[in-house]
């Protein structure tokens, strides 16, 4: 097995920046579903600042170098988008109590981290049977 990896194409970097947006969002709409009821009216108000971090998060991890790696990119992206919508959260008055802290990081941890994990996993997989 080669220790090469393979390059990126722009297709794959478009695709995981698309996940990891989508997947903001879905947190986001199932906060509001839960708390608030209304999902779409206060969607962006709740989305926005971990959208804004997420996109922080990708300029500053250099995502796109490695968009699909669990540890090099979805860790440090995960942290970024974390702490980066709180504190947006903080500065545009909005709560930022412990509890949804804590569930917004376990939440966005499973998401951003955990689907890049399953890829991973199925990326092995493919090899493997390619190899045999």
């Amino acid at each position: 097995m080669s220790s090469r990896r393979a390059p990126v194409t722009a297709a794959a970097t478009a695709a995981a920046l698309a996940v990891d947006a989508v997947l903001v969002v879905a947190f986001a709409a199932a906060g509001r579903a839960s708390h608030h009821g209304d999902i779409l009216l206060g969607l962006w108000t709740t989305a926005w600042p971990f959208l804004a971090a997420l996109a922080v998060g990708w300029v500053a991890t250099l995502a796109w170098r490695r968009p699909l790696t669990p540890g090099r990119t979805g860790i440090p992206l995960w942290i970024v988008t974390v702490a980066g919508g709180m504190i947006l959260r903080a500065l545009s008055g909005h709560g930022t109590a412990v509890p949804f802290v804590l569930v917004a990081a376990g939440t966005l941890a499973l998401l951003l981290i955990g689907w890049r994990l399953v890829a991973l996993l199925a990326r092995r997989v493919r090899t493997r049977r390619l190899e045999a």
